[in-house]
């Protein structure tokens, strides 16, 4: 099954556009892990065209808050439907048992006892002082995170989390994670 897990950063926040709908904002880069290659790969705006066929080959999208917000800002670029491929919503499942949501900070400090090196504010300032190559070393961290997360949570049917001090356990069914889809089609664009 080929994964590919992603993350988006972008060139603009929601106060800048009026709006809190992702597909308002304008991306600066997409990072990639793709589970066939073991690679990881960042895409810049202007790049998009590149990924496209990676996705159209892919079993699943896997990310962190990635159908509320990555997925359909990624589809206004996108000339097919994205939503036709299997999404795994790392943060979805989380919100699905404890009723909350949880930060990727604190999921990779209490699951792979480490940290993101900064946040979307800070990659959003990177960008406009013009630190492409950080916002992308940034993206491909978060993108490493979330694909070190998603293999803990299919190998312990858990994730971990801190919250004041403590670590906290999330138990979690991933039974149906790599369970195709029950179409097999994903392909929009006809590569």
């Amino acid at each position: 099954m080929r994964i590919i897990t992603f993350d988006i950063e972008t060139s603009n926040q929601f106060s800048d556009v009026g709006s809190s709908d992702p597909t308002a904002l304008d991306i600066s880069v997409v990072g990639i892990h793709d589970s066939e290659t073991e690679t990881l790969s960042a895409f810049y705006a202007d790049e998009l065209p590149r990924l496209w066929k990676v996705l159209e080959n892919a079993d699943a999208l896997v990310g962190y808050n990635s159908d509320h917000f990555d997925i359909p800002l990624l589809n206004k670029y996108y000339p097919g439907d994205l939503k036709r491929i299997k999404s795994i919503d790392i943060l979805k499942e989380i919100h699905g048992v404890l009723g909350r949501r949880v930060k990727l900070d604190a999921v990779a400090e209490g699951t792979l006892k480490t940290h993101k090196s900064g946040n979307g504010l800070d990659a959003l300032k990177w960008w406009r002082e013009g630190l492409k190559e950080k916002v992308r070393d940034y993206c491909l961290k978060d993108v490493e995170i979330t694909r070190r997360v998603f293999d803990y949570a299919l190998e312990n049917q858990s994730l971990k989390f801190a919250e004041l001090g403590k670590i906290k356990e999330i138990k979690l069914d991933t039974r149906n994670w790599l369970k195709p889809q029950s179409s097999s089609l994903t392909q929009t664009l006809g590569f």
